[in-house]
């Protein structure tokens, strides 16, 4: 069985888009340091939204909590759940 290590840029790249799509942010920069209710204004629903499209995109359970606030830490959970 062949193990396929992502690395943090790889699952950045991939989880960008659907951020975007799914908070509808047009334009906006997404950076690591982004925080989701302060600089994308998500809610809570807004954020399980995207989390429940990461799991299906990485096939994987995302345990959140108040913690994981930014874009960079929801990249680093997912990259470390994945090369686990």
């Amino acid at each position: 069985m062949e193990e396929h290590i992502m690395t943090n840029e790889q699952v950045f790249e991939k989880v960008v888009p659907i951020i975007k799509e799914q908070l509808d942010t047009g334009d906006k920069e997404i950076k690591r340091e982004t925080n989701f209710s302060r600089d994308l204004e998500a809610d809570s629903l807004d954020i399980f939204e995207v989390v429940d499209k990461l799991e299906d995109e990485f096939d994987i359970e995302v345990e959140t909590d108040d913690s994981m606030d930014t874009v960079g830490k929801l990249v680093d959970y997912i990259t470390e759940t994945l090369n686990k």
